[in-house]
């Protein structure tokens, strides 16, 4: 969004460099994991020793109007000391600055087992399973980013700097939304596949050609996929409670109707009903979406994931 961005990197590097394979050529010239590739761009990166080049860092400091660090709790002011009172600090780090499991060691994996989430993600029968990214540390950067822009509103305002603590433990309860409140509501919360514990049908089903998602939130969007599909339901199923109680039976009755269809007659056949082929990655960014909207560039000479923020400058391009 502009901002100059400026990391330091021990003098060995940062480990997900050695993330892979596969690994492409970096922006400094050097092969890395396309891992880190995903994670840098548009970053200067300089090496140092933090202990013994306090200094150096201490002036980059001075210079700047953000820092962000994720040093176990405490060690940033250790090893750097006081800071100035308009600076915005944001630390991030696996459990947050306070509490009995501040110093203990994470990862987005050790998080998403003990948070819950991987207690309701994969089949019903299966093991525990993970999201397939990383969805706790996505998610702690964005509410990290989202922080320190209140931060530097109220700096504007005030002149005052503020100290920020975010954690990854904290952003993956937060996250767990319907499902938190669910369990908080008395709810046993289980594994259920694609299903969804609030609605009815809202899951992927198995089609000629692949699988297929198809999901239902409103009455309107139930009558919608009864008429396309020409379902012969009961007129008590508008009601999503009434669905939910006959779960089993309304997605036998939806996947019977459209086991036969390929993905591509369906996405046709289901106009005005929230549905999408399940597409490798590959496809989803090989998507006409993708090209129109150019979700993929390239950052000195490689390919990578584009931002998603698109800011709208000018009347006329809102015509």
């Amino acid at each position: 969004m502009g901002a100059q961005v400026t990391k330091i990197e021990a003098p060995w590097g940062d480990d997900s460099r050695k993330w892979g394979p596969p690994f492409q050529s970096g922006f400094d010239g050097n092969e890395v994991a396309s891992y880190f590739l995903s994670c840098n761009r548009g970053k200067e990166i300089l090496f140092a020793n933090i202990k013994e080049e306090r200094e150096k860092i201490r002036s980059l400091i001075e210079e700047s109007d953000v820092i962000i660090e994720n040093f176990r709790p405490g060690t940033f002011d250790r090893l750097l000391g006081p800071v100035r009172d308009d600076l915005i600090v944001c630390s991030i780090s696996g459990y947050g600055q306070t509490g009995p499991r501040r110093d203990e060691p994470a990862f987005d994996l050790t998080m998403q087992a003990r948070s819950g989430i991987m207690s309701v993600t994969g089949e019903k029968d299966g093991a525990p399973a993970k999201v397939g990214v990383a969805w706790i540390d996505v998610m702690t950067g964005m509410n990290a980013v989202s922080s320190i822009l209140a931060c530097l509103l109220r700096r504007e305002k005030t002149g005052r700097g503020a100290r920020i603590d975010i954690s990854l433990w904290d952003t993956a309860l937060a996250s767990l939304v319907n499902q938190g409140h669910n369990a908080l509501a008395g709810m046993k919360t289980r594994r259920m596949g694609s299903s969804h514990p609030n609605l009815v049908p809202y899951r992927v089903f198995q089609v000629s050609d692949g699988w297929f998602a198809i999901g239902v939130g409103t009455s309107g969007q139930w009558e919608k996929l009864v008429e396309a599909l020409s379902l012969d339901s009961p007129e008590s199923w508008i009601e999503n409670s009434v669905r939910i109680e006959n779960r089993d039976l309304v997605e036998s009755m939806v996947h019977d109707s459209i086991r036969g269809f390929t993905r591509a007659d369906l996405e046709e056949l289901l106009i005005g009903v929230p549905c999408a082929s399940v597409n490798t990655i590959s496809e989803a960014l090989d998507d006409p979406q993708s090209h129109f909207r150019e979700n993929v560039t390239h950052y000195s000479g490689v390919p990578t994931l584009a931002s998603p923020f698109r800011f709208i400058s000018a009347q006329k391009e809102l015509m």
